[in-house]
């Protein structure tokens, strides 16, 4: 099961499971994405779910159960940027969407799967963090805030869940090359009053690789720790970032 698998690196990771054979259910918020990503991957299950509400969350459980007949591995995908600007500017109302949608989506998404990762014998909960979750981020604190506590849930539930062999791992992506990356970039640009091309060298020469990553490697990350190889690994932190190094 993967949240907000309709588009970038939730349907990177789709693409990838159902390629090696796996039966995949997505939910995502939008309808459209959701009748894209049938038509490119005939055969998977989907479900229109906000990831952060727990009645939808609980039917799309029930729908992927009905498909699925069981649940091996569970990714907790969903996210949004949230809003670039100054603490001092940013309300209530957005903390809390962005705490919601990044963080409550992964707990409300844990509790429903657990009893089925228990049955599982091989259970992997794979929780998609940031390398904000490890770096500050000026202009950005909402969302560093939430990929930093996706960590600390992370290393929890390890502790928590690995006497029932789950395993627990956060992947954290860097400068993804993925649509909702190049929208922060633009937003970020207009922030600090520099050009598009400006903000983007900046972050890339904070880059040990000077690029971004593709969509397909932090699904191949995803794919090894559902793997047999990734069974003795819980509770870690998989930086998948080009040797990022600050956060402009």
């Amino acid at each position: 099961m993967i949240s907000a698998g309709g588009s970038g690196i939730g349907l990177a990771m789709a693409q990838a499971f159902a390629q090696r054979g796996a039966r995949v259910h997505i939910s995502d918020i939008s309808p459209a994405a959701l009748a894209a990503a049938r038509s490119a991957l005939p055969g998977i299950g989907a479900c229109v779910a906000d990831a952060s509400d727990p009645g939808a969350v609980a039917s799309w459980f029930d729908a992927a159960h009905a498909h699925l007949g069981g649940l091996d591995v569970l990714v907790n995908n969903a996210g949004i940027a949230g809003p670039t600007a100054a603490i001092t500017d940013i309300g209530p109302a957005q903390w809390d969407e962005v705490m919601a949608v990044n963080l409550r989506s992964q707990y409300l998404c844990v509790r429903q799967a657990v009893p089925a990762l228990r049955r599982s014998g091989r259970g992997t909960i794979i929780n998609l963090s940031s390398v904000a979750g490890r770096l500050g981020y000026p202009l950005r604190t909402p969302y560093a805030a939430s990929k930093w506590a996706v960590v600390g849930l992370t290393q929890s539930l390890a502790l928590e869940l690995g006497g029932d062999d789950i395993t627990v791992n956060a992947i954290l992506p860097g400068i993804v090359d993925s649509e909702r990356s190049r929208t922060v970039t633009e937003t970020k640009a207009r922030a600090r009053g520099v050009s598009v091309a400006e903000q983007e060298a900046l972050i890339l020469g904070n880059v040990a690789l000077h690029r971004k990553v593709p969509l397909p490697d932090v699904a191949a990350t995803a794919l090894f720790l559902a793997s047999p190889a990734g069974r003795s690994f819980t509770g870690q932190n998989f930086n998948v970032c080009a040797g990022i190094q600050t956060l402009i």
